[in-house]
């Protein structure tokens, strides 16, 4: 793709990132197969090829967005299906990432989106606070009734028994069980361990019976992700930051062998530091190397010995597996789950359409409920379509979307599963 940026925007480093990034788009087309929004909608602006060049032209102008370009970069899942076929290398996260963070600085929202945004962005980011936040919302409602049409959609997910607030709180340190295999550190979720927090649960339990001690990232709320992916990049920047230096220390007085993360929209995000802080020289050696001990919990498992195990006898559960698209898209780990659950016992039926989104995507189902809602349903179709026993995912915010539209199927988290059949507990639907 041919650009027209001035030398001057491309001194700037994030201007010449987009621009080598738009450089490698060939127009070919295969993105517009494979892209939710193009194949709900049918609109070429609702689709990767289309964004690149609301994209580019917005960039290139330096002028304030137009509100067309705002609503179809919105309509954007950041699923990152697209970057899977692309056969060009287009590195498309960057791309709507750093348009996001241009948009954010540039356009004046209309009030009542801008009020969800920064509510998003407050709460969700910071556990204690949303705990308190989602104990209010279960208590009052009713009056919901009463909010403006658009956030009163977004409040629906209180009635999701996943969302509802708990009050487990995590220690700093697990230890292994019998023989000390290594160290280990759990990204504990700034929501899930509000609201989900036995998912944590399982994943300790697991790594402590193959050995491993495992140390909680107390020292952070949150990854970064969310006010990185509402375009707020210098909150986002300043949170990442600050867990960069926080677990530094950690890293080097304890040996970890790895930072393990169960939601695995913050392990995309984790993965990306090495990037977000290449310029920084005070930090990219350490993001580096956070970026590189970062494995989300079945790409861990998958890579080390797990005959210390025992498992149960006569599982006979048949289990619908559902990938996460920061998952498969954004961290290429496509089979280890399946494999792991095969190994520890279950049979796994794979869904049609397993690329497409949900409709999750971070606060996507909070900001975009129409489409969400759309996606969602397409999904639990496809899925009640395999008549499973029970649905497995690797991110809470998958397990809220679709639970929303499978009636009376269970979904639970991969790790609740891979813990039961080598031990521990049944897994639930609440905390």
């Amino acid at each position: 793709m041919q650009t027209r940026f001035t030398l001057e925007q491309l001194s700037q480093p994030d201007l010449q990132e987009s621009n080598a990034i738009l450089r490698k788009c060939v127009h070919c087309g295969f993105c517009l197969a494979t892209c939710p929004t193009y194949k709900l909608l049918g609109d070429e602006l609702d689709s990767p090829r289309g964004r690149i060049y609301l994209m580019k032209n917005m960039l290139e102008s330096g002028a304030a967005p137009e509100p067309e370009v705002v609503l179809h970069v919105d309509r954007c899942l950041s699923c990152l299906s697209c970057m899977t076929t692309c056969p060009s290398g287009v590195n498309y996260m960057h791309l709507v990432d750093y348009s996001r963070a241009y948009i954010e600085r540039r356009y004046r929202r209309p009030l009542v989106d801008r009020l969800k945004r920064n509510l998003f962005a407050f709460f969700l980011t910071r556990p204690g606070l949303f705990r308190s936040l989602l104990k209010l919302i279960q208590s009052i409602g009713f009056l919901s009734n009463f909010f403006p049409s658009r956030l009163r959609d977004a409040m629906q997910l209180r009635s999701s028994p996943l969302m509802k607030p708990g009050n487990t709180r995590l220690q700093r340190r697990y230890d292994a069980e019998g023989t000390v295999r290594g160290n280990v550190a759990l990204l504990p979720g700034c929501v899930q361990q509000t609201t989900k927090n036995d998912i944590n649960g399982a994943t300790i339990r697991l790594l402590n019976r193959l050995g491993y001690n495992v140390h909680i990232l107390t020292e952070s709320d949150c990854c970064g992700a969310i006010e990185h992916h509402l375009g707020k990049s210098n909150q986002s920047h300043a949170r990442m930051a600050a867990n960069i230096r926080n677990w530094r220390g950690l890293i080097e007085k304890s040996r970890l062998q790895a930072i393990i993360v169960n939601a695995s929209g913050c392990g995309t995000q984790l993965k990306d530091y090495v990037y977000l802080f290449r310029e920084d020289a005070g930090l990219a050696e350490a993001a580096a190397g956070i970026s590189r001990l970062t494995f989300d919990i079945t790409e861990f498992l998958s890579r080390i010995d797990l005959a210390t195990l025992r498992f149960r006898d006569g599982i006979a559960l048949n289990v619908a597996y559902q990938s996460p698209c920061s998952m498969q898209h954004g961290q290429g780990i496509k089979r280890q789950p399946v494999d792991l659950l095969r190994r520890f016992g279950f049979t796994v039926t794979e869904i049609n359409e397993a690329h497409l989104c949900c409709g999750s995507a971070g606060t996507y189902n909070l900001l975009q409920t129409e489409i969400a809602a759309r996606l969602g349903e397409r999904k639990a179709m496809h899925i009640e379509a395999a008549s499973p026993d029970i649905v497995a995912s690797g991110n809470l915010g998958c397990m809220v979307q679709v639970g929303r539209y499978l009636g009376n199927i269970p979904i639970v988290h991969t790790v609740q599963l891979l813990d039961w059949a080598s031990g521990g507990p049944e897994p639930g639907l609440s905390n």
